[in-house]
């Protein structure tokens, strides 16, 4: 890219995130794209979460209350001072031309809203595969409709909206579904641009998140039949 590339907020919400965040940072750094404009946001961590985000000087570090993933990736939208978004979750990584191949497809077709990609799933030592989640179609590399392959326009959150905090495991997908709803144009870059990690700790894994899927796909279907 230029000097003329245009700037892209890189928002990662955090939370206990001490084990992983180091790590999720480097990638974003040796991304072979610039400018770009890192904001943490810190969920309300009890462990030196913090302190690693504050030891890099191109980091903007926010604290708040802990209020879930959701309210922390609407802080860094809040935040963000580019014309372009993107989203990592601090236990996922970045292949080194994440940001260069999204901003160039979103450059060369301006009609589209936002992008997404592929993934690839790295199950960590000492971590059992989540009971939920269907192996198979992980080990294919699939579309990751996941805030950590996001990039998008900002301005398209005049149309969609934040994150939906009353979800606490499913505001990502009930965002896709929003952003499709009201007829936002998206792409899919092809190739894996996104390490997803499957660890002990993982949110999502807490429990199934099947409540909250069939939650927001409810309120999809009646946006679609009582439309605004």
């Amino acid at each position: 890219m230029t000097d003329r590339s245009p700037l892209v907020s890189v928002v990662i919400p955090a939370f206990n995130s001490e084990q992983f965040l180091s790590a999720a940072l480097e990638s974003v750094f040796v991304q072979d794209y610039r400018p770009m404009d890192v904001i943490v946001v810190d969920d309300g961590s009890v462990d030196r979460t913090g302190e690693i985000a504050r030891s890099y000087s191109q980091v903007r570090y926010f604290l708040q209350a802990n209020q879930g993933h959701a309210a922390a990736k609407n802080a860094g939208i809040a935040a963000a001072r580019g014309e372009f978004i993107a989203f990592l979750d601090a236990d996922d990584l970045w292949l080194p031309n994440k940001l260069s191949m999204q901003i160039g497809y979103l450059l060369q077709h301006p009609q589209v809203g936002y992008v997404i990609a592929r993934m690839h799933v790295i199950v960590e030592t000492g971590a059992e595969w989540p009971g939920h989640l269907n192996r198979e179609h992980y080990l294919q590399d699939p579309i990751c409709y996941l805030p950590s392959a996001l990039l998008m326009r900002k301005d398209i959150i005049h149309k969609v909206g934040l994150f939906d905090i009353r979800y606490r495991y499913s505001d990502d997908g009930d965002w896709f579904l929003r952003a499709n709803d009201v007829g936002v144009p998206m792409a899919v870059i092809p190739q894996v641009l996104v390490q997803k990690r499957i660890h002990s700790l993982n949110q999502s894994h807490e429990r199934p998140t099947t409540a909250e899927t069939f939650a927001a796909v409810r309120a999809s279907v009646r946006r679609k039949r009582h439309p605004e």
